[in-house]
C-alpha cells in the first residue's frame, strides 16, 4: 500500500515536471490576450566605438540575447536614454541591427520600422520579420554626435514579444561612459 502512495506521489511530480517544461517552451498569453515571454530576452553589453564628448562617426551597440525557450519571437525593442545630461539624437537611416555580437558580425536583421520620441527619449524599432529564438542580435545606433558634455548616460531596453498586444520585458540599463578632453590634451593637440 505505502508503496502505491510512493509511486502515485512519485509519477504526479513527473508529470508535473513534464507539463513545467512543456509551458516554459511556450509563450504565456493571458485572457485578455495580451502576449509575454515565457523566458525574456537578456541584454547581454551596451558599446561605443568613441568615448570622447563632441566626436561624430561614433556607434553605439546594443547585444541582446533571446533564449531557445523565449516561447515567442522578438517583434520590437525600444531603447529610452534615461540618464545624461544631453539629449542624445540618432540617425534613423543609419540604424541596422544583425545577428551575432559587435565583434562578430552576422546577417543583416530586416528593419521594418525605426521611430523616435524625442518627448520620451525613446528609439523604437520593429523587426520584420520577427527574430526566432535561440539567437544573439545587435542593435547599431549612429548619433548625430556623441554628447557635449561627459558623464555616464544610461539607456534602458525594453523587447516585446510578436503579437497585437504584447508585454515589454525591461531588459536592464546600457550604460555608455564618455569623456571630455582635458586641457592639456587640446593644448598640445596636432590640430592647433
Amino acid at each position: 500500500m505505502r508503496f502505491g502512495v510512493l509511486f502515485s506521489t512519485a509519477l504526479a511530480w513527473v508529470i508535473a515536471f513534464e507539463s513545467y517544461a512543456t509551458l516554459s517552451s511556450q509563450a504565456i498569453q493571458l485572457q485578455n490576450g495580451t502576449v509575454y515571454f515565457a523566458q525574456p530576452p537578456r541584454l547581454v553589453e551596451a558599446a561605443t566605438t568613441y568615448q570622447d564628448t563632441y566626436v561624430w562617426g561614433a556607434t553605439y551597440y546594443f547585444t541582446i540575447s533571446l533564449p531557445g525557450n523565449a516561447g515567442e519571437p522578438l517583434q520590437k525593442i525600444t531603447i529610452n536614454q534615461r540618464e545624461g545630461v544631453d539629449y542624445i539624437r540618432f540617425d534613423r537611416e543609419d540604424t541596422y541591427a544583425f545577428e551575432g555580437t559587435r565583434r562578430k558580425k552576422g546577417q543583416k536583421l530586416k528593419l521594418k520600422d525605426v521611430t523616435s520620441d524625442r518627448k520620451s527619449r525613446t528609439l523604437s524599432l520593429t523587426f520584420d520579420p520577427p527574430i526566432s529564438p535561440g539567437r544573439n542580435i545587435t542593435i547599431a545606433l549612429k548619433p548625430v554626435q556623441n554628447p557635449m558634455v561627459g558623464g555616464v548616460y544610461l539607456f534602458g531596453v525594453t523587447a516585446y514579444p510578436a503579437g497585437e498586444k504584447s508585454y515589454g520585458q525591461f531588459l536592464g540599463f546600457g550604460r555608455l561612459q564618455f569623456y571630455s578632453p582635458s586641457i592639456d590634451s587640446l593644448r598640445w593637440h596636432p590640430w592647433w
